[in-house]
């Protein structure tokens, strides 16, 4: 089933494709998130290889169990034809209350039908204090007038 907007994207559909991704990864449901990609969707996670919808699925899970109270905001940073470049941050605490914030790149590469066949992350973090966290809103979607990566000066 095509998942528009389909390539070759030009900068409106690919700040929308983004803003899509953002919007499902910010539901933290693995089974909707899942949806986006190809059934044999090839990932590399930092270290971490997942091959297949059902191995996202799994992945994710493990990842929101571990990553609580989860927010992420993403930005365009390139697109040609069928690929998009972003760049991410995000914020979540551990099962001991500790605040971290992650900051990494992703390119992306989709299928014909607009479903994302492969998705190379990078990733790093490191601890913040509550006080310093940036991302705010209620879980779910981040409100449209939040401030973007480049607002935030991240």
């Amino acid at each position: 089933m095509p998942r528009p907007p389909l390539p070759p994207f030009n900068e409106k559909t690919a700040v929308e494709k983004v803003r899509l991704a953002e919007d499902g990864w910010n539901s933290r449901d693995p089974k909707v998130v899942s949806l986006a990609y190809s059934t044999d969707s090839r990932w590399r996670n930092r270290a971490e290889f997942v091959n297949g919808r059902a191995a996202i699925q799994v992945f994710l899970a493990r990842k929101w169990a571990k990553e609580l109270n989860y927010r992420l905001v993403k930005e365009l940073w390139a697109f040609t034809g069928a690929r998009i470049a972003v760049r991410f941050a995000y914020e979540y605490h551990d099962d001991s209350g500790n605040w971290f914030r992650a900051y990494g790149n992703e390119n992306w590469e989709f299928d014909d039908d607009g479903l994302m066949r492969r998705r190379l992350a990078s990733i790093n973090e490191h601890p913040i204090s509550s006080e310093e966290r940036l991302f705010h809103w209620p879980l779910g979607r981040r409100p449209d007038d939040h401030p973007a990566l480049s607002d935030l000066g991240l």
